[in-house]
């Protein structure tokens, strides 16, 4: 993807600024001269920048600006390790609810509608960001945060939601609960904006279908201001991005190398004019590809394709390497198979031993032939011979967050 002038010259702006600014930056560019950074080939000779390196400045050594102008600060919602702490000044918070508002209207949001709000709140990005987007558009919120199934369900039907923003897993929870509790014909609901974790077909397939409404993709993460630096469109033609905000590069996660447009690789961005905490060159660690050509919708803004995983969510068994969209891709193709599963991954008597958990509809008559379908598919998609289990639609557990799928019980 090639730099346009506008990118180029807010890129060259911050870097021959960035020393002066960020402690951050000073060490870590201490032996390159950025005066000598002209174009986008000498850009792409930069060290990345990476989640390990953000730790390692817990807890505000990211700030590139004076601490009397940081205004908020966010944290990445990871469970493991250091936080990562990003720093926002007042002009972060506002581009970054202007990128949000845009994400609302892209999807056809107006200030008509009523946005249910179900992300949490607090240090993690997602509740805050799609409150202040749908403020900007002056659409009514209702803040709900995550959690309590029995209000969220209330709070839908009398304040008549038009619009539900939640991860895909709660999604798919509020869609079973709406469908059980024959409440289908009571909610107004629209359009569904889902976020914060990738997602197969089928399951998008089905909570569009459960809660019948239109299904939008948004993408973001906290270390680059969070949910709302792109949206799919109703082409669902890959995701929108906001490069006006941010620029964008496809490396190979092994050679680190730029690959050509239309090839997957991993997402790296680098933020035009982030206040608070600049970023350059940083490796999301999100597997994508971009995507050529126009959009029917018109838009000029640039696409990615739907994230298909991420590089550290990769596991190995029987020399293998697997990612979460290859199990997707497996269920999607068995017509009787749900789109959940879980997979657990043990060593047993020396070798290793896949087991893949699927909810199905189908009468329990039908599970062997259908785990049969199952395990042929694998084996002609991934490779090595899995242990297929079927369960019950509801048997495997619901997340009012995040979803974990895969088990790894080998160490």
């Amino acid at each position: 993807m090639r730099m346009n002038n506008y990118q180029a010259e807010a890129i060259m702006r911050e870097l021959s600024t960035i020393k002066e600014k960020s402690e951050f930056y000073r060490k870590k560019f201490a032996d390159i001269d950025l005066s000598k950074i002209r174009t986008q080939e000498d850009f792409e000779t930069l060290p990345f920048t990476d989640k390990g390196d953000l730790r390692e400045a817990y807890p505000l050594g990211l700030a590139a600006v004076p601490e009397k102008d940081i205004v908020r600060i966010h944290s990445s919602s990871g469970t493991t390790g250091t936080p990562v702490v990003i720093p926002y000044t007042k002009k972060d918070v506002e581009d970054w609810a202007t990128m949000f508002e845009r994400c609302y209207k892209m999807a056809g949001v107006t200030n008509l509608d009523r946005v249910q709000i179900t992300p949490g709140y607090g240090l993690w990005t997602a509740g805050i960001g799609f409150q202040a987007g749908a403020e900007k558009l002056g659409a009514m919120t209702v803040p709900m945060g995550p959690g309590n199934t029995e209000k969220q369900l209330k709070m839908m039907q009398d304040m008549k939601t038009t619009v539900l923003c939640a991860t895909s897993s709660y999604a798919l929870l509020l869609a079973e609960n709406i469908n059980s509790r024959g409440l289908k014909d009571k909610i107004c609901l629209k359009k569904g904006i889902i976020g914060s974790e990738r997602w197969g077909d089928k399951m998008r397939q089905r909570i569009a279908d459960e809660l019948g409404v239109e299904l939008y993709d948004i993408y973001g993460l906290t270390e680059v201001y969070g949910p709302g630096i792109g949206i799919s469109c109703s082409y669902k033609n890959g995701i929108h991005l906001w490069d006006d905000y941010l620029y964008f590069e496809i490396i190979d996660p092994k050679t680190l190398k730029p690959v050509p447009d239309g090839t997957v690789g991993e997402l790296v961005i680098t933020t035009l004019c982030k206040e608070g905490a600049p970023l350059i060159r940083y490796r999301t660690h999100d597997l994508t590809r971009i995507m050529t050509g126009t959009c029917p919708c018109g838009s000029r803004y640039p696409r990615i394709d739907i994230i298909t995983g991420r590089t550290d969510d990769m596991v190995k068994v029987k020399g293998v390497n697997m990612f979460p969209a290859q199990f997707d891709e497996v269920l999607s193709a068995v017509p009787d198979a749900s789109s959940e599963y879980q997979v657990m991954i043990d060593h047993l008597e020396g070798k290793d031993i896949l087991t893949l958990f699927f909810e199905t509809p189908a009468p329990k008559e039908r599970w062997q032939d259908i785990e049969s379908q199952v395990a042929e598919k694998f084996r002609e998609v991934v490779g090595p011979t899995i242990n297929p289990k079927a369960v019950k639609v509801g048997d495997l557990p619901r997340s009012e967050k995040k979803t974990s799928r895969i088990f790894d019980n080998r160490y």
